[in-house]
This record gives C-alpha cells, sequence and structure tokens, in this order.
C-alpha cells in the first residue's frame, strides 16, 4: 500500500503514498529565486519513486520573510523560476505543492526591508535569532488593514504558484509562524475578534484559508498545522482538543479537503500522530503526516486508515532514493546536518 500508486483529488495518480515534507534549506539564488540545482533536487526524488513533493517555505511577500536565502514567489522573475522546478518534477512523474510561508514575528527588520515584523502580538519571539545572531525583532500586533492585505499577499501568491505550474499549494499554518502565532494563546494575547476565546483564535487562519480557497479553488489548497511538537520537551496548543474540534469543523465548512499534521523532528506518536489520532474521528478527508517512521510503522497507519499519505523530511535528503530502499528492505542512510549544505 505505501509503495502502490495512489489517486485522490485532483491531485491524479501519485506514484506512491510517501510524501516529501516542506523543510527549509536556504539555497535559492539571486533575487530569491528558484535553481537549477533546486530543480534536480526535487525531480531526483520524483524519479526515484515519491508521490507527492511539498516545496521548502516560498515566502509570499517580501514582509514576510524571516531566513537567510529562501525562495519567493512573488515577481516574475521568481515565477519563471519556480516554473523549471515544476517542469522538471512532472518530467520525473511526480506532483509539487507550493508550500506558502509568512514568518510572522520568527523574524527581524534584517529579513523585512527595515519593517518591524507582524503578529498576533507586540510581543518577540524569545531567543537569538540563528539567521542573523540578533534577537528576534519586536513585531507589531497585525490591524485588520494588515490582515486584509495578507490575505492578499496569500491569494496573490497562490495564483502565482498556479502559473509557475505547481498542482496544488499549501499553506504553511504551523511551526510557529504566522497564523500559528493567532492559535498559540500563550502568544496571542489579543482582545479583539482574533484573540481571547478558541473561535477568535482559529480566526486569522480560518480567513486566510478560505480567502486562497474562493481565489483559486479547494481541490488544489493544502493547509498544514502542527498542534503538537517538539520544542525542548512536548509542547502542545493549549486548549489542544477544542481548537481541533473547532478548527477542523471550520476547515470543513469552507471547503478545505487536504491537511498535512505536521511535527516536524519528534516523536510521531507523542506528537502529531496523538493529533491524528483525534482529527481522523471528524476529518474523512485527505490526510498527511509523519516523521521519520519506518516503513512498518507508516504501513501501519495507513493501513489503520489514519493517513492517506505518510511524509519523510530529513530521511528524503540523506536518502533520494528511500522509496527503492523500501521496497528492497535496505536501511535508509542516517541524516547528518551536513547533507544540508548540498542538494542532491
Amino acid at each position: 500500500m505505501l509503495l502502490e500508486p495512489f489517486e485522490h483529488l485532483t491531485l491524479g495518480n501519485v506514484q506512491s503514498r510517501i510524501a516529501m515534507a516542506a523543510m527549509t534549506r536556504g539555497s535559492c539564488g539571486p533575487n530569491h529565486t528558484a535553481t537549477a540545482a533546486m530543480a534536480e533536487y526535487y525531480s531526483l526524488r520524483a524519479r526515484n519513486g515519491v508521490g507527492v513533493l511539498l516545496t521548502e517555505g516560498t515566502i509570499i511577500h517580501p514582509s514576510g520573510d524571516g531566513y537567510k536565502n529562501v525562495p519567493h514567489i512573488e515577481t516574475d522573475e521568481q515565477v519563471r523560476c519556480w516554473a523549471q522546478v515544476v517542469d522538471s518534477v512532472h518530467a520525473a512523474g511526480g506532483k509539487i505543492l507550493c508550500q506558502l510561508w509568512h514568518c510572522g514575528r520568527i523574524s527581524h527588520p534584517d529579513f523585512t526591508g527595515g519593517l518591524a515584523p507582524l503578529s498576533s502580538t507586540a510581543r518577540a519571539a524569545e531567543g537569538v535569532n540563528r539567521q542573523n545572531d540578533k534577537p528576534y525583532g519586536p513585531p507589531r500586533p497585525m490591524t485588520r488593514e494588515d490582515i486584509t492585505v495578507v490575505g492578499d499577499q496569500f491569494v496573490q501568491a497562490a495564483r502565482n504558484a498556479f502559473a509557475a505550474g505547481f498542482d496544488g499549494v499549501q499553506l504553511h499554518h504551523g511551526h510557529g509562524y504566522l497564523a500559528d502565532q493567532f492559535f498559540d494563546a500563550r502568544i496571542n494575547d489579543r482582545t479583539d475578534e482574533y484573540g481571547g476565546s478558541v473561535a477568535n483564535r482559529c480566526r486569522f487562519g480560518l480567513e486566510m484559508t478560505e480567502r486562497v480557497i474562493s481565489a483559486v479553488g479547494a481541490e488544489r489548497v493544502m493547509v498544514r498545522i502542527s498542534p503538537s511538537r517538539e520544542m525542548g520537551g512536548l509542547y502542545d496548543w493549549p486548549d489542544l482538543e477544542a481548537m481541533v474540534d473547532h478548527l477542523l469543523g471550520e476547515f470543513n465548512s469552507i471547503g478545505l479537503r487536504m491537511l498535512d499534521i505536521s511535527c516536524a523532528n519528534a516523536d510521531y506518536f507523542k506528537t502529531s500522530g496523538r493529533v491524528i489520532r483525534m482529527a481522523r474521528t471528524m476529518w474523512p478527508h485527505f490526510l498527511i503526516g509523519g516523521a521519520s517512521l519506518t516503513a512498518e510503522q507508516a504501513e501501519a497507519e495507513l493501513q489503520a486508515g489514519l493517513v492517506d499519505m505518510v511524509t519523510w523530511g530529513r530521511a528524503l535528503i540523506a536518502n533520494p532514493d528511500l522509496v527503492g530502499r523500501f521496497r528492497t528492505g535496505q536501511s535508509p542512510v542516517p541524516f547528518d546536518r551536513e547533507m544540508l549544505s548540498r542538494l542532491v
């Protein structure tokens, strides 16, 4: 089942139920453009049988950036450069979705053209930004006008992605970035309709999603959330069950049909796997998740109907041929951080 072709929604017939998770690489070209090396990086995984590839986080507008050398999808040049990546993946038989990304307060004016990062709050993220070795920049709480503008940016980025030929887009609503700064009651200290209650904290992410769905169609939109993950220990959204219940019910109501419940580099069964079991009772639609599971564990999740595809991240950096290794029973090569410095 894991290695069999799979057809779902408008993604069409995919090569396997293995998906490559979105992972930040910091290897773009001049003007935040995708490169020929990136095209080879993604298409190599597609040639080796990965069913769906999710791109590294791709910034929707310069004011939402927070990292060195990450790709954008705002200008005509950026769209043209992404098209070479998409074409190479399609030629290899794969499907590819563009992950649309706004960092919110996980940023600094060094990356936003001197502007204060936007967020749900005025409180800066704790710690030092590894991108510039400075404290995170104090954010500006978003006004209603800001929310409208960022919605416009998500919509335009989605349209740009489809102009480049992508099979879909994934809205990055997880891992502490902008939408997650509204979801998370530890961060969101607003007293307006975007803060306080479960429904209010979900409102921003739902509005961004609904605007993109209205613009480009629900069948090509996926959302990534991370209600439970590893951050120096287990880190759950406050009101976890109530948040998941409300958010998934509203996602369903606005037409979303593809969901990624992510935990990044963490114990799947303690984090996203736990949330997936909670979510599956109320989410009958397309659902992906995973975190460096063994092939046997992934097969068990699929056979139980908990997920429709399984994501791998670092294992696919280390093993472009991961599908073949699973097929032959060969052990995957362990991930090493030095692998992040080269696109292979």
